[in-house]
């Protein structure tokens, strides 16, 4: 069986070298590091991470808890690109990455305990902000490396990697008022996530400065699925008043409405505009093509990856919550002459 040892000699360092360098320690010159890892290939050696998580109390490896189950959540494109953000920081860094899911609270808290308590990660990456959520308390209690992406609520002493959710709503909405539009309605998620709430209070803003009416059968709250943006389309409009314009929580939630307006007869944007959020490349495809919010998805991965690895080392960090830009990108979902309106 090849050693370090064997390593060392081959590549003319010493063992240490061959430790730091498996270590992905950063004081190894690249030139060194490459050498040593080439020749660990061409000799077939693989660390013993066992052991080697033993000595170091260290296991290189990252957990992600999955905010649902994972068959609706890789419905959602977003996590897709989340994650790829997440996993390409994680893998130059040398760590690995663990997906935990659970299906509910309790659940939760049972697999936090078995990561937390049984050391079998080194740190954990939440992909959802909710009110007054247990895990966060539950992982502070314990000091562990925690971030968060979303926005935290209260003075929650936690890691953060966001958005201004509220700004990108306001955004979005007040495209739609300079298009013409004042009656505006908006496709919501899961009341008790931030996100949801967030972009709720951005949409009251634009509205309230416009002076325009929001009515409560304009807002329609769902999940982050295709069926919530089809199902909202089937009441909203029925209405005898009905919106010409809607704000979308999320780029599927819109494909749902797309598909529900379409079945119902109604054309985009001639009966009905659409601005969404997220920017997943399907926006681009979908007909018409949806106007949305980019809010830096694989960034947001990115950035979480590299604040708790930066933690983990016990390295400075600057800014405790980390605000990802946003930009509103238009498509023809959003646009209409004014005096083809109704």
């Amino acid at each position: 069986m090849v050693t370090i040892k064997d390593i060392a000699k081959a590549a003319g360092v010493s063992p240490s070298t061959v430790s730091r360098v498996v270590s992905n320690h950063p004081r190894i010159s690249k030139a060194t590091t490459e050498k040593v890892k080439r020749i660990m290939d061409e000799m077939g050696y693989h660390p013993n991470v066992m052991a080697k998580s033993l000595v170091s109390k260290t296991t290189r490896t990252l957990a992600i808890l999955l905010p649902r189950p994972a068959e609706e959540l890789f419905q959602d494109f977003f996590f897709g690109e989340l994650l790829r953000g997440i996993l390409a920081q994680s893998t130059r860094a040398g760590y690995d990455m663990l997906l935990a899911a659970a299906t509910s609270q309790h659940d939760e808290k049972e697999t936090i305990s078995r990561l937390v308590l049984g050391r079998r990660v080194d740190g954990i990456i939440l992909l959802s902000a909710r009110k007054n959520d247990p895990l966060i308390e539950m992982l502070n209690k314990h000091g562990f490396p925690t971030v968060l992406v979303g926005r935290p609520e209260g003075n929650v002493n936690i890691l953060s990697v966001d958005n201004d959710n509220e700004q990108a709503a306001y955004d979005a909405t007040h495209h739609l008022i300079i298009q013409g539009h004042e009656r505006i309605g908006f496709v919501s998620g899961p009341p008790e996530l931030t996100v949801s709430h967030d972009r709720m209070t951005g949409y009251r803003r634009a509205m309230n400065e416009a002076g325009l009416p929001m009515r409560s059968e304009w807002i329609v709250e769902g999940e982050f699925l295709q069926q919530s943006g089809y199902r909202a389309m089937s009441f909203m409009m029925g209405l005898p008043e009905r919106p010409s314009g809607l704000v979308v929580i999320d780029d599927v939630v819109g494909f749902g409405v797309l598909r529900g307006l379409s079945e119902l007869g109604f054309s985009v944007p001639q009966d009905i505009s659409l601005v969404s959020f997220n920017n997943i490349a399907l926006s681009e495809l979908a007909t018409p093509p949806i106007s949305s919010v980019d809010i830096g998805t694989y960034q947001l991965g990115y950035s979480a990856s590299q604040l708790l690895i930066r933690h983990i080392n016990e390295d400075d960090i600057y800014q405790e919550r980390m605000i990802i830009p946003h930009r509103l990108i238009v498509r023809d979902s959003s646009i209409l002459s004014v005096s083809k309106r109704s």
